[in-house]
């Protein structure tokens, strides 16, 4: 299994790094990114961190472990620079914190990260069609999640995404111990979203695209 949203205690995750990765391999991963939350005040800080992390992992565990960040919170404006910035600085997965209906995101978010190219809109919330469409052209995933609050859109965006052709990708967006799914657990939350197993099998592709640099 493929998730490319989770955090540590680089941000607000409750484990640090190793701990992610081992209760990660647990429930069956083989790819994974770390994406904490990050700003102007911290993104530097966390993929330097996290790329130290990666680098003493790598071929001494089981999964294949990915640097990342979430842009998280900031004003629209700020999201395309610093979606340029996290990728100079080694963020292998760039991700922005979409418009999530349980939280105060900034309005204009999500068609910020989108114009922005990021690589997902996480928890896009009550994405427009105009938006899907746009995601769709720029290769902007779109992500089912797992989190609690965060997922009650789900659907929503399965609709419109199944609609107009726009990639989806599946993450649990893991904060705790408990949060991380095996592909059974993921499958039901998927297909409770109104899609099928087929499609589980398409986002794990494209999340596998991603790491492999073909979107």
């Amino acid at each position: 299994m493929i998730d490319l949203h989770m955090h540590s205690t680089f941000s607000d995750g409750e484990l640090i790094p190793s701990e992610v990765v081992s209760r990660a391999l647990f429930a069956g991963y083989t790819h994974l990114a770390i994406t904490d939350h990050a700003d102007p005040s911290n993104l530097e800080h966390v993929l330097k961190g996290m790329s130290h992390v990666c680098d003493e992992l790598r071929g001494k565990v089981g999964a294949k472990v990915y640097p990342g960040v979430e842009i998280t919170h900031v004003p629209p404006r700020l999201i395309a620079p610093l979606v340029a910035l996290a990728r100079k600085k080694g963020a292998k997965v760039v991700i922005v914190h979409g418009e999530t209906i349980v939280e105060p995101v900034p309005k204009g978010t999500n068609l910020a990260a989108i114009r922005a190219k990021a690589d997902i809109l996480a928890h896009p919330g009550l994405i427009t069609e105009e938006e899907v469409l746009l995601a769709k052209k720029n290769g902007v995933l779109l992500e089912i999640t797992a989190r609690r609050g965060h997922s009650l859109t789900n659907g929503h965006v399965a609709r419109l995404a199944a609609k107009h052709g726009a990639r989806m990708v599946y993450n649990t967006d893991s904060h705790s111990p408990g949060d991380f799914t095996t592909w059974d657990a993921a499958l039901k939350i998927i297909r409770g979203a109104g899609l099928s197993e087929a499609d589980a099998g398409r986002m794990q592709k494209n999340a596998l695209e991603l790491l492999e640099g073909r979107i």
